[in-house]
């Protein structure tokens, strides 16, 4: 059940392979062949479960980066707010401390 299961030797033949002389004159070679393309559209099956996955997935991504980019606001005015509670406090103390000076 488990034992790799090989074609027979007479199933394929092997290609010849042919050695090209390279003079040192004539360096250039021919053109390469053009490749053609491959057609994919009988690898992948639409149906409507496979629409409705790209759907859901399309979906989760958006809610995903959504909530990251929320969260990257929430702390950047979390920071706004401490630091300006933090400026008014300094100038709360500054301000003390010259209205003392003055009085001395």
């Amino acid at each position: 059940m488990f034992k790799p299961k090989y074609p027979s030797p007479d199933a394929y033949t092997p290609a010849t392979i042919r050695p090209t002389p390279v003079s040192a004159a004539h360096s250039e070679s021919a053109p390469a062949p053009a490749k053609t393309p491959i057609a994919l559209g009988g690898l992948v099956q639409n149906s409507p479960g496979t629409a409705l996955a790209l759907a859901a997935g399309g979906i989760a991504g958006v809610l995903a980066l959504a909530s990251v980019a929320v969260s990257l606001l929430l702390a950047v005015a979390v920071t706004a707010v401490a630091l300006s509670v933090s400026a008014v406090v300094l100038l709360f103390l500054v301000r003390a401390l010259r209205q003392e000076f003055k009085s001395h």
